[in-house]
């Protein structure tokens, strides 16, 4: 556990064991509890008397379980994006604020939170309570969202590109690039809804003072936008893959025509050699002296007039 308390108007950081207990009284402005374990959960919670979602009602996603407050405390379960092994995924990161004091209860490693917890350390006179804190907290990961989906938008161009201007040998390829920019576009959208939901909610509450709420309102405004644009985004990825799919039923049926042409072509020397392979008694052609080299002849101009008449067609 990290505690974050106000002294002499500095605030300091330190890392409590659970048997050391707490006693800064009402200078503590943060408890932050990464990857903390059962006996801390339940300690915290007896201690500040507070209801602290399990795992299970931390993933639920009905607005009742995502956000809650009482006459004493407002409680936020989040979804804050974090790369698990090569992907970005939404994890749930639970926000109680409870007489000032901002607790969060995480169980993945986010770089927000150590950039936070710097620029608390370094500029204590602009966080007076834990609202200041949360409000901080979601203007930083609105920030490094933004920064994904121009990062996703920078990409969709560049596919785009290579679309019209490659030659398509590999469409496996392709086709998982694009996967990927969705899956992208689709995880920071459900990040942006559900902190909007968030933050919303809180500028409802009359917990909330009139700096936090106006720094909240620039935060969700962006949000908004940003939501936006994940559907230009998506929109933009759909078109690709219209004009992808295009292309590769367009390759699809050129090999089907050549195909076709090659069938074709071979069908009337096919028929000669068929009429000239049965076994009747009578066949005045098969006595002939010219007879084999002339049903050669035949069979090869009967094969290049196809081609060149599709050609001419312009089927090849």
């Amino acid at each position: 556990m990290n505690i974050f308390f106000k002294k002499n108007g500095f605030v300091s950081r330190e890392s409590f064991e659970l048997t050391s207990g707490i006693e800064l009284g009402e200078t503590i402005l943060w408890i932050d509890l990464f990857e903390p374990t059962s006996a801390e959960v339940n300690y915290i919670a007896h201690t500040y008397n507070l209801d602290i979602p399990t795992k299970e009602e931390r993933e639920e996603i009905e607005q009742s379980a995502r956000y809650w407050e009482d006459s004493n405390s407002i409680t936020i379960n989040t979804y804050f994006l974090v790369r698990n092994a090569s992907e970005l995924v939404n994890e749930t990161i639970t926000f109680i604020l409870h007489k000032n004091i901002l607790f969060t209860i995480r169980y993945s490693e986010f770089k927000v939170f150590d950039e936070i917890q710097a620029i608390v350390l370094a500029s204590p006179k602009n966080f007076e309570d834990g609202f200041d804190l949360i409000a901080k907290i979601f203007e930083a990961r609105v920030e490094k969202d933004a920064d994904l989906l121009e990062s996703a938008a920078k990409e969709t161009r560049i596919l785009r590109k290579s679309v019209f201007s490659e030659q398509l040998t590999d469409h496996d390829e392709m086709l998982e690039r694009l996967s990927n920019l969705q899956e992208l576009n689709m995880s920071v959208r459900d990040s942006l809804f559900d902190k909007r939901r968030a933050i919303t909610a809180i500028l409802k509450s009359n917990k909330a003072d009139i700096d936090t709420k106006k720094n909240l309102t620039i935060v969700l405004k962006d949000l908004n936008s940003l939501v936006e644009f994940t559907a230009v985004n998506m929109n933009a990825l759909d078109n690709i893959q219209n004009i992808l799919t295009n292309q590769i039923n367009i390759e699809q049926n050129k090999t089907i025509k050549l195909f076709t042409v090659v069938t074709v072509a071979m069908m009337p020397p096919t028929l000669i050699g068929t009429i000239y392979g049965m076994n009747f008694d009578y066949m005045p052609e098969t006595h002939w002296e010219f007879a084999y080299p002339v049903v050669l002849v035949i069979m090869i101009l009967s094969t290049i007039f196809p081609i060149v008449y599709f050609k001419k067609k312009g089927w090849l």
